[in-house]
């Protein structure tokens, strides 16, 4: 479903501050696959997601969403086939919109859009039905301005826009960094909910060891923009924080004194 050929991307080439964010990466997700992504800050995470969806173009190498080459496609043409939910809550929503106008933007992009009434009878269902699965009452609410929402409530109903079209991929950006570790983890279910239920290829940066190793079928991690371990089935299974520690250690040929430096506990 994604397939990633030896990208590399390069930011302020020939100047003092050149930095090589991605160097000769490959990566393949197969359907379904639920992949978690850790790293140090500065590993080429965040940089790895911005090139799959768009943002900026690599500088070279191939990306492919189910057998689409999406390399020189702008962010919204690609938009078409993939979700995104960002770590800021505010980000992925129209915050002075409903809740149900929002929903109608998510559930209408990539589509052809006439002149006609702006939410039907029909879709309004549609989306009273699709929140009331989130279990957050937010189906009494859909002409709720979403700027009233909770940092939570937010997170939850901009990971139901992303899924609401059934994406080729999913790219989830660090999406419960920002919220407390109580509304976190009720994301997290969400999220296991949803993208087992639409059966949907997904890639989540996380800084939370044991949300890498709890959620999802694979594990890989990044360091200076190359991925140095990629993990799966049993092996992921028995993974402990320290696990991942020593193999960083052992993989980066660097020396991690405090787990909080690479990743929080």
């Amino acid at each position: 479903m994604l397939k990633i050929e030896k990208i590399s991307k390069t930011f302020n080439p020939g100047t003092i501050n050149q930095k090589a964010a991605i160097s000769n990466l490959s990566l393949q997700l197969n359907e379904g696959d639920f992949v978690t992504v850790i790293g140090s800050n500065g590993a080429g995470k965040s940089t790895l997601l911005n090139a799959i969806s768009g943002t900026w173009f690599v500088d070279e190498g191939k990306i492919s969403v189910d057998d689409i080459d999406v390399t020189s496609m702008s962010e919204y043409q690609r938009a078409k086939y993939i979700g995104r939910v960002f770590q800021d809550p505010l980000m992925g929503t129209a915050a002075d919109m409903w809740i149900e106008e929002n929903l109608a933007l998510a559930n209408r992009r990539g589509k052809f859009r006439g002149l006609k009434i702006g939410i039907t009878r029909k879709e309004r269902e549609f989306y009273y039905e699709k929140l009331k699965t989130l279990n957050l009452g937010l189906e009494e609410r859909l002409t709720t301005k979403v700027g009233l929402l909770s940092g939570g409530q937010r997170q939850a109903l901009t990971l139901l826009m992303a899924t609401l079209q059934k994406p080729k991929l999913l790219l989830l950006d660090e999406h419960t960094a920002a919220l407390d570790p109580s509304t976190a983890t009720k994301v997290l279910d969400l999220t296991d909910q949803l993208v087992s239920e639409n059966n949907l290829t997904t890639l989540m940066i996380t800084h939370n060891m044991q949300d890498a190793i709890d959620h999802g079928n694979r594990l890989i991690m990044m360091n200076d923009g190359v991925i140095i371990l990629d993990v799966k089935g049993e092996e992921k299974a028995s993974l402990t924080k320290e696990d991942l520690i020593k193999k960083f250690n052992e993989l980066s040929n660097g020396t991690l004194d405090n787990d909080s430096l690479l990743l929080s506990k």
